[in-house]
């Protein structure tokens, strides 16, 4: 279905933005990998599925680097016809000590990053007359939660604390409104999950690792998502500026 379109995925060496370039690989897509750590591996499983794949390791907290890859891409493929923007940080620390540095690299990551992505591939997208754009946030850009220890990790104590966990997440929902695209905010397993769970669980007695399987319990269809595809087909033509929750029915209940 993707043949010829080429998507780039920030925050896709690993975890769910690894995923889902896999999953726009297998439907035909030409894939931009971005991130930290290992990029070689990504792109050879990547390549396994027969897509064409080039990775950029653009830091994107620095809007010079993001034109840099949105170049790049240009530059290899032709332009970006699909944009997710996926990449995002984490730090978890009571308010009153949470490291003004971290917050302000939180922000520029897991928004302005969306914003600066955005703004550049809109104008080569508009001009084919095709594009999809996808912001991957969070369950938490609709429940607050100051006892985090699915998403984060913990502050001193030993007790999890999410100050900026609804902020940015809920004005990567915004942005969204004013894009053409849909907002997902999936529930995953991924590295974060290996976390420290939430009090809440850990107060009914169960040890950390029998408090992890129980995680799924707070979604009504006990189990955690998986990335196998996403709206990028033509048939998503009229999917514009939503936000789905893939959370399980956590938010419902």
């Amino acid at each position: 279905m993707l043949k010829n379109r080429t998507a780039l995925i920030t925050g896709s060496t690993s975890g769910i933005g690894l995923g889902i370039a896999k999953a726009l690989a297998r439907q035909g897509a030409n894939i931009v990998l971005n991130g930290f750590g290992d990029a070689q591996t990504p792109q050879d499983e990547i390549a396994a599925l027969g897509a064409k794949v080039a990775y950029h390791g653009a830091d994107m907290s620095k809007p010079a680097e993001i034109e840099a890859m949105m170049a790049f891409a240009a530059e290899k493929f032709g332009q970006v016809d699909i944009l997710v923007n996926n990449a995002g940080i984490q730090h978890v620390a009571r308010i009153e000590d949470f490291p003004v540095e971290k917050w302000d690299a939180i922000l520029a990551i897991n928004l302005s990053s969306a914003f600066h992505a955005t703004r550049l591939a809109l104008p080569s997208m508009q001009k084919a007359n095709w594009g999809r754009i996808i912001n991957v946030a969070s369950v938490h850009g609709l429940v607050a939660s100051a006892e985090v220890g699915i998403c984060g990790g913990q502050a001193r104590g030993g007790r999890p604390h999410q100050s900026h966990g609804t902020g940015e997440r809920h004005q990567r929902r915004h942005l969204q409104r004013h894009l053409s695209g849909w907002c997902s905010r999936p529930w995953f397993k991924n590295r974060l999950m290996q976390r420290p769970p939430p009090r809440s669980v850990r107060r009914r007695g169960k040890s950390s690792c029998s408090a992890k399987r129980a995680i799924p319990s707070i979604h009504d269809t006990r189990r955690a998502g998986r990335t196998r595809g996403l709206f990028c087909s033509p048939a998503a033509a009229n999917v514009r500026g939503v936000a789905w929750n893939m959370d399980g029915g956590w938010t419902a209940q």
